[in-house]
């Protein structure tokens, strides 16, 4: 179960380094690929999938305004100040992220217009590296990091009585979606969108209160700032179609 997960991994010193494994998994990503992967703590310290020379890097989040910048793995601030709140923030926010960039890649071929077409690529320049932060946070924590293929309510701290997962659209929501075209679809993007970027900005206001870590609460206020500017940015678009 998940808080079994968390208590275990509360109890293990945290490291430096991302292992290997990771290296794979962020490659693929950046290359373009959606893939929600990760390795457990039970994953093979001695796996070199990554080849000699890789480097990882993490994005770095600025204050509002700012450009982010990236970090090695070596300078990721050692995990002792963080608490449940911080893990269902980041663990939900992976599933979370890759499903907005589901949509974004609905919109090169079913979009109509090209605001909402930009809209989309901005979405996936944006969350794409947000996913390899939040995953590098958890394995260097040895927690659980969301696979691909896996359902995301696994991940839903709701069902424990902690915060829960907001703004995701179900199965047959994305479908529906994925079956239009045109203004039709440009419109039914739009509204899904909001209400997903309004479940991220809800959950990043909880753990601004509730967490402890300092890189997740940057995280957050990195997530409530550039979604709400899109939030309003979507309606105005939605206004004019």
């Amino acid at each position: 179960m998940l808080l079994t997960s968390f208590h275990q991994a509360r109890r293990r010193p945290a490291r430096r380094a991302v292992r290997p494994s990771l290296a794979t998994v962020l490659v693929t990503v950046l290359a373009g690929t959606l893939l929600i992967t990760g390795c457990t703590a039970d994953a093979d310290p001695d796996d070199r999938s990554a080849k000699d020379g890789d480097e990882i890097t993490i994005l770095q989040p600025g204050k509002p305004g700012d450009e982010p910048s990236t970090i090695g793995p070596e300078d990721v601030p050692e995990g002792a100040d963080w608490n449940h709140p911080d893990v269902a923030f980041v663990q939900m926010m992976v599933p979370h992220h890759a499903q907005a960039l589901e949509m974004s890649a609905l919109a090169r071929t079913h979009a109509r217009s090209p605001a909402v077409k930009a809209l989309a690529r901005r979405i996936e320049g944006s969350q794409g590296p947000e996913i390899l932060t939040l995953s590098a946070w958890l394995q260097t924590r040895d927690i659980e990091v969301p696979k691909k293929g896996e359902d995301a309510e696994h991940y839903d701290h709701g069902k424990h009585g902690h915060m829960e997962m907001q703004g995701m659209l179900t199965h047959e929501q994305l479908e529906a979606l994925g079956r239009l075209h045109g203004t039709a679809f440009d419109r039914m993007f739009l509204r899904r969108m909001i209400a997903h970027h309004q479940g991220a900005v809800s959950m990043a206001q909880t753990v601004a209160v509730d967490g402890s870590d300092v890189q997740v609460s940057e995280i957050a206020a990195d997530v409530q700032t550039g979604q709400q500017a899109e939030i309003d940015r979507m309606r105005a678009m939605l206004r004019r179609l």
